[in-house]
This record gives structure tokens, sequence and C-alpha cells, in this order.
């Protein structure tokens, strides 16, 4: 007499390893260390390459969060008298616009008008000694 077999499928559902013990002994990629970038802390040296060489913008290893008020980190560029010379200077009298960034004095001054959102003691006194000038926002007063 014939008895009525369960199909071995039925029984394999929902089974995450599906008879084959610890579920990274079937994959047939050797022992790499996890999925992805597991693996890759502090003693995972076969990983970090990988993890450092990402196209990723984000950082992977060190610290990444909020910092408090006091340690916010200055969200300006800085630029140098000799790099807008040699780059950005065509001809005397140039409006030249770097309203957000920092000029600093690595350079010789030069004629023309410069917009920035801040600027150093010695680029302003080499700006002003070449004939040129370096436009600073005004900062308002607070009124108590």
């Amino acid at each position: 007499m014939k008895t009525h077999k369960r199909k071995k499928n039925s029984r394999i559902r929902g089974a995450r390893t599906v008879g084959w013990g610890f579920r990274q002994k079937h994959k047939g990629h050797g022992n790499k260390g996890g999925f992805g970038k597991a693996g890759t802390g502090k003693r995972g040296d076969h990983k970090k390459q990988l993890a450092r060489d990402s196209d990723e913008k984000k950082q992977y290893f060190g610290k990444q969060g909020a910092t408090s008020r006091r340690t916010e980190r200055v969200r300006h560029e800085n630029i140098n008298l000799r790099d807008i010379k040699n780059n950005f200077f065509k001809k005397d009298g140039d409006k030249l616009d770097f309203s957000k960034h920092k000029i600093l004095g690595m350079g010789e001054g030069f004629k023309a008008e410069i917009k920035a959102l801040s600027a150093s003691a010695s680029a302003i006194k080499k700006m002003e000694k070449a004939g040129g000038k370096i436009v600073l926002p005004v900062k308002k007063e607070n009124k108590k």
C-alpha cells in the first residue's frame, strides 16, 4: 500500500537554514565575516580597506553625530589672496564676489574690490597698500 508523502518544501517553509545548520554554512562564500561591512570594526583588518576606499561621502570609522553649540564647526571656506589673483583676477578694477569666504593674507594685494564674509588683518592691509579693497558685511548692533 502506497502512503502519502508530504513534499519537502512544505516542511522547509519558514525555516531560515533549510536543514543546513547555521545559516552561514551553506552560502559557499567561505569565512568572510558576515554581510556587507560587518566585521570591519577595531579588529577587522581584512575589510578596512574596503570601507576606507568606498565612494560614500560619509565617514565610516570614528565618531559621527551632533556636536554641542560650543564646538560647532565654522561653516565658511577660506581663500588666499594669491589664489584669487591667480584664478579669478583679470584686470584692474574688477569686482569679485566671495561673500561666502574668508580672505586670508598669503600672497600679494592687487587693484580690485572683493566682497567677502570676513578677512584677516594682513589681507586687508595688503589690498589697501596695492590700491584695492575688501568689502565686509556691516554687523548689526544689538539694542537692549
